[in-house]
């Protein structure tokens, strides 16, 4: 199965490129041990455009988003049943290498978590490791070129050769967003990327994620409702292990189609 661009006409005749479906998810059931933490999720993830997870806590939407680069293989007793496919292909085919996966699908986390290295050697971790770099220079290229795209260079450039946990919490979350696409991925995925920083940090990071859509797909697990507003062009919600309900994020938020959906954004429940 590929994932091929189509057409559609509006009503003045001019082409309109529909979305492209990036990743899928199809009756999607997880298992730790005994206990079934999602229930037979189908989920669309568009091309270049934000979708947000939102839901009560301990719902499944990290669960689900842990899925997607297959990190729950980490976990002993998780199972994961069901179809994930990334640009056609099944990621939990028995062939897929998981260390290519994981630099396809890239994963920003809820706490900043800079290797105990330099700023440089933080983001030439990863291009080091594919071989994505012929020689210093490309390699400095490629470091010097994801700083600037996590808005992070100009305030780094003098001191690439100091530890990385020297930073602000706003500035490691970047640094670490830096090294996530230093490898190139395709889709990244964040898991409450601003859960520990300030208003002015987590403005920071929104408008970063906003910039980088232009270029990647982007998934983002938030409690933050007025986030998943500010960023997402689309928005899933979750409930005890159910996607209740994914469409276009104004549409979420404004006319949901279930009780529940409305329940949870005006506050009544989580």
């Amino acid at each position: 199965m590929t994932v091929e661009k189509t057409k559609t006409m509006v009503a003045d005749d001019t082409p309109c490129a529909m979305p492209v479906i990036k990743m899928s998810a199809r009756d999607v059931d997880v298992y730790y041990g005994d206990k079934q933490a999602l229930m037979g999720i189908d989920l669309d993830i568009r091309e270049r455009e934000v979708t947000s997870l939102i839901g009560p806590s301990g719902c499944g939407k990290s669960t689900f988003l842990r899925c997607l680069n297959r990190m729950n293989d980490v976990i002993d007793i998780c199972r994961v049943d069901g179809d994930i496919q990334l640009d056609g292909k099944d990621v939990y085919h028995r062939g897929v290498d998981v260390v290519q996966l994981r630099a396809l699908v890239g994963m920003v986390f809820q706490k900043p978590n800079p290797f105990p290295k330099s700023i440089y050697d933080n983001v030439a971790y990863g291009p080091k490791l594919h071989g994505l770099a012929d020689n210093r220079e490309d390699l400095d290229e490629i470091v010097m070129t994801s700083l600037e795209r996590a808005g992070l260079l100009d305030e780094v450039k003098d001191r690439l050769d100091q530890p990385g946990t020297g930073l602000s919490g706003g500035q490691q979350q970047r640094l670490c967003i830096a090294r996530a696409i230093a490898v190139s991925p395709e889709v990244i995925l964040m898991d409450e990327p601003c859960s520990s920083l300030d208003p002015i940090a987590t403005a920071r990071i929104e408008e970063l994620i906003d910039e980088l859509r232009a270029n990647f797909t982007i998934v983002i697990v938030t409690h933050s409702m007025q986030q998943a507003a500010r960023v997402s062009q689309r928005t899933a919600f979750f409930h005890l292990g159910y996607l209740v309900e994914v469409g276009d994020t104004e549409q979420i938020f404004t006319t949901p189609n279930d009780k529940r959906t409305q329940d949870y954004i005006t506050g009544r429940f989580g």
